[in-house]
Order: structure tokens, then C-alpha cells, then sequence
């Protein structure tokens, strides 16, 4: 699915593959997602008792579909997430209970999790602003793509020379208002994205959209 002029994968992808059937991309959201079933135990006396390992189960299920997915993720710069780094830790993003015992979860790997695991935890400066700036500068900017450049969502693109969290969108999300800062793409070269005026730093999160 192509979103505008942000190609590939749009705003969630799934790769198939059967080590990886159900995990999936989104890339809107910034998680590598899988659910998984915990069957639960037969023999426990009771379905308070099974629910113990099956969350377990249920959950280690997932994480093997995602990390089936994971090392076969885009990287901005050329080649994979499995030529630079392991998978980074999972999350739990929603669990339910089966009267049985049983649980069914949906994990979730953070896209910026994977990033950091490629270049590292960002420096931090205590004050300051711009890129050497600590925290200070807009929690959020908007980074539209003309539709005469082409941007294909993967792990790492650095955004003018900063390596910060993006997140790849078809429309804006309601949670990004109209004071956002909105820059505009000039250039996308291998792994960079150049913009028509400083904005953010590497602590701020870049939303990348189609004009």
C-alpha cells in the first residue's frame, strides 16, 4: 500500500511469511505487533491457576513471530535490522482472559527501540536548544513529502543530520494540532531527509506525511 508519496510499506504493513504470519508493521504507530494465544493447562485445578503459565505461553508466541519479523525490517541506509542489530525488547499492548484459563496478547517492539539498538541512546545536554539542546524545542513536528519525492517507510532515517523518532502516516493523526511546526522535504537521499528549515531535535518526534 502506498500512502501520497511515502511508498512500500504504507501506514501498515505485513510481511508475509510463515515464521511471521500474523506479525505486522505499523508504522503509523511506531510497533512491530504480534498477538499469541496461551492455551491453557489442562491439568491446573483451576482456571486461575492455568492462567499463570498460559499468559506466559501466550505471550512468548508472540515475541517468536516477531522476532521472525523484526531482523527483516528496512533500514534507511541499505540492507536489514538483522545486519546491525538484535531484537529489542517486547511489550504487552493488550491481554485478555478466556474463561478457561487461556489468554489471548497482543505484543508490541517499538520502531525507535530497534532504531536506538542500531545508533545507540541519543545524547542528552542539559540546556541549549537546536540539535545539541537537551529537551528543549516542540515535542512533535509535521514533515511533509512532496509528491515529487519519494519516501519509503524503514528504520533510522535521520532527519537534517539528526538521528530522531519518526513515525510514517497516511493523514495526521487527531492528536497533532494546528500548532504543530510543519517543514517540508527538499531531498531524500540514502538514509537522509533534508528539510526547508531547522526544526526539532533529537528528542522531539517527526511525523512524516504526504503533502
Amino acid at each position: 500500500m502506498t500512502i501520497g508519496t511515502i511508498a512500500g510499506v504504507g501506514v501498515l504493513g505485513v510481511v508475509a511469511g510463515a515464521a511471521h504470519a500474523d506479525a505486522r508493521i505499523d508504522w503509523a504507530t511506531g510497533f512491530v505487533i504480534a498477538d499469541g494465544v496461551g492455551v491453557a493447562d489442562r491439568h491446573a485445578p483451576s482456571p486461575a491457576v492455568a492462567r499463570g503459565t498460559s499468559r506466559r505461553g501466550a505471550e512468548e508466541a508472540a515475541m517468536k513471530q516477531i522476532a521472525a519479523l523484526v531482523p527483516t525490517l528496512p533500514v534507511a541506509t541499505g540492507g536489514t535490522v538483522g545486519d546491525r542489530a538484535k531484537l529489542a525488547a517486547g511489550v504487552t499492548l493488550a491481554a485478555e482472559p478466556e474463561t478457561d484459563g487461556a489468554w489471548r496478547v497482543t505484543v508490541g517492539v517499538p520502531i525507535e527501540a530497534i532504531r536506538q539498538a542500531i545508533d545507540g541512546p541519543r545524547a542528552w545536554t542539559p540546556s541549549g536548544g537546536g540539535a545539541a539542546g537537551g529537551d528543549v524545542g516542540p515535542a512533535i513536528v509535521v514533515v511533509r513529502v512532496p509528491r515529487s519525492i519519494t519516501v519509503t517507510p524503514a528504520v533510522g532515517w535521520r532527519i537534517a543530520g539528526q538521528a530522531v523518532a519518526t513515525l510514517f502516516v497516511g493523514k495526521l493523526p487527531a492528536w497533532v494540532d494546528k500548532a504543530t511546526p510543519v517543514v517540508r522535504v527538499t531531498r531524500a537521499t540514502r538514509g537522509e531527509l533534508a528539510i526547508d528549515k531547522p526544526a526539532g531535535n533529537a528528542s522531539t518526534l517527526f511525523v512524516v506525511a504526504p503533502e
